[in-house]
């Protein structure tokens, strides 16, 4: 399934009060916002029932709750939420060389696993993967 492509803005005010306040979260909450704080969608392409995600900030301790920015509608229409989410617990992994991927995505989530969502543009920006077992994922997802 491809990813969505669906970007938007986020309240700097609301996403720094957000970490500030999360439990576990990072030492200097500033340093994780990007200056241009926009976020894409990295869910599965999906319709307008269900609220588009993105991750804001693993926490700094293995296995605690992750920021998420959840919205849905665009414009002045647009309605999102901040919030801890634990992690998904699902699990994928591939005996033949013992290699193991946790889902990337919140717990709960109605979509596929993180691992069934293909970004043709970020496979193509990343080039070829050309050796190693994947062990956890790419934003400091905590291994199991």
């Amino acid at each position: 399934m491809l990813q969505c492509t669906t970007v938007t803005e986020v309240p700097l005010s609301d996403a720094l009060t957000a970490l500030v306040t999360m439990d576990g979260g990072p030492d200097d909450p500033s340093s994780v916002l990007a200056p241009n704080p926009y976020v894409l969608c990295e869910l599965r392409e999906h319709d307008a029932r269900t609220e588009h995600a993105a991750l804001l900030s693993p926490a700094e301790v293995p296995h605690r709750p992750a920021l998420w920015f959840f919205w849905s509608g665009g414009g002045t229409d647009r309605v999102h939420r901040v919030v801890t989410v634990p992690w998904c617990p699902a699990v994928l992994r591939t005996f033949a060389t013992d290699s193991v991927l946790q889902c990337a995505f919140f717990d709960r989530d109605t979509a596929p696993h993180s691992w069934s969502v293909t970004d043709p543009l970020g496979d193509l920006i990343a080039g070829p993967v050309t050796s190693g077992d994947v062990t956890d994922d790419q934003r400091g997802r905590p291994q199991p």
